[in-house]
């Protein structure tokens, strides 16, 4: 006896199908929430990715990206200690200790990678999965060095690819605001930039030398892999899992760390490009100093000068960064009691003032009668669905993240130049953006592009 379809018999069947043609064909597609329940995402639209560095930040990546629809087939991470809760929590993802491997093995199946290592391994992890044409999320600073960074960026814009790097202030309304603010001319010409940060020493230390001691390495650490391409010293905890940002070897100071969150917001408003000279004065021990600073790790404090051309019917912008809890000058018009944030941009104009906390912060305008116009400059921007939401919808075929390589990569390199004038303080160094030098000081190409250790070169 032939098997009912559906368990429907053909009386029924054929009820079933006039009630259709009465008036409820046009409910033919069912919501995927009434299917699989809240917030339920179908296999068809997920994203597939592999992670590269999935402890700290990187797993905060993975659980946000995993949230909005992406599903982890592989997950990559040198540390096992470090990576055991984002393992843990993608139990059918394999795992990996080696990205080289793992996109060896998982690059057919997979669409996407998001890269969250330390800032040393950007560059290869990332150079790696463009190659093989997969979209790419990296933390910032996108890469560690100004020749990875131009590899990237360049490679990203040859590829195809959709990217985007984790600078989270970008997609919010603070930094709209700031944007339409500044472009509307409601403070005038802005010829002076102040930007800040509290995070030098804070979370790592800085000023100091190499540790001397070589304690064993942990045995879930492959150390080895760790370093990637950077030269070979002993283990030591004082650079990993937590400390390698004040590290010059491996990290970018605080520059590095926040200055994607913080230099962003005037780049962009401000649309400033290359800088054509920057300078830096530092403290290795309270002291000003110029000369030959520490080459181990970054400075205790300091004080960098860009200077950017005029662009765009604008005129040339001078900017000064501080770190290590040196700022600017509060503004006279500050109201009693209030201060500058910790982190933040401080905005001089012809007519007035402008500053923001770090992130795309929500701008606030100087002296208060300003504040009413403000309400009144036009939102002409679009806004952001959010900043990891942008990169998902772009990996389903959507519109680019607002942060892609193409602008956060040159963002990144201005950054990397303040980082580099540390390597110099107190020497003025003429920057030739289209061939990644210095003028007259071929001394610092070691430094701009630093050759790799054998088998990690891009």
């Amino acid at each position: 006896m032939a098997r009912k379809p559906f368990g429907f018999d053909r009386a029924s069947r054929r009820q079933f199908l006039s009630h259709l043609t009465a008036g409820t064909l046009a409910v033919t597609v069912v919501p995927r929430h009434v299917l699989g329940g809240p917030g339920f995402i179908a296999p068809s639209e997920r994203v597939r990715m592999a992670g590269i560095g999935v402890g700290g930040m990187g797993g905060g990546d993975v659980g946000t990206l995993t949230r909005l629809g992406a599903e982890y087939v592989a997950l990559c991470d040198v540390d096992e200690q470090r990576a055991a809760g984002t393992w843990g929590g993608h139990k059918n993802a394999r795992k990996y200790r080696d990205f080289r491997e793992m996109l060896d093995k998982e690059a057919k199946g997979i669409d996407a990678v998001s890269v969250g290592t330390p800032d040393h391994t950007h560059a290869v992890a990332t150079l790696a999965a463009l190659k093989l044409g997969k979209h790419v999320y990296c933390q910032k600073p996108l890469t560690q060095t100004l020749a990875e960074c131009r590899a990237v960026y360049e490679t990203a814009r040859k590829s195809g690819v959709m990217t985007s790097m984790g600078n989270q202030g970008h997609a919010t309304e603070g930094a709209r605001l700031t944007n339409e603010w500044i472009r509307s001319g409601l403070i005038g010409e802005v010829l002076e930039v102040h930007a800040w940060s509290d995070r030098a020493g804070k979370l790592w230390k800085q000023g100091i030398g190499r540790p001397k001691d070589t304690p064993p390495t942990p045995k879930t650490l492959d150390w080895d892999l760790w370093l990637g391409p950077r030269a070979y010293r002993p283990y030591n905890p004082a650079y990993a899992p937590h400390s390698w940002r004040g590290w010059l070897d491996f990290g970018t100071g605080a520059l590095g760390d926040m200055g994607c969150h913080i230099l962003d917001h005037p780049i962009w408003a401000l649309e400033l490009g290359a800088p054509t000279v920057v300078e830096s004065r530092v403290t290795l021990d309270g002291s000003v100093v110029d000369g030959k600073p520490n080459n181990d790790s970054f400075p205790i404090a300091s004080v960098i000068y860009y200077t950017f051309p005029g662009r765009n019917g604008r005129p040339p912008v001078h900017l000064t960064w501080y770190d290590g809890g040196l700022m600017p000058p509060a503004p006279p018009e500050l109201p009693a009691g209030q201060r500058l944030p910790d982190n933040g941009v401080l905005y001089i104009g012809s007519k007035g003032k402008l500053f923001h906390s770090s992130h795309g912060g929500m701008p606030q305008v100087l002296p208060g009668e300003l504040r009413d116009q403000a309400l009144k400059v036009p939102k002409t921007m679009a806004r952001s669905p959010g900043h990891y939401e942008e990169f998902i919808r772009a990996c389903k075929g959507g519109p680019k993240p607002v942060a892609n390589f193409d602008y956060s990569g040159p963002m990144t390199e201005t950054v990397l130049l303040g980082v580099l004038s540390l390597r110099a303080p107190g020497t003025r160094l003429e920057w030739d953006s289209a061939s990644l030098k210095v003028k007259g000081m071929p001394e610092l190409d070691r430094l701009i592009r630093p050759e790799p250790r054998k088998g990690w070169e891009f």
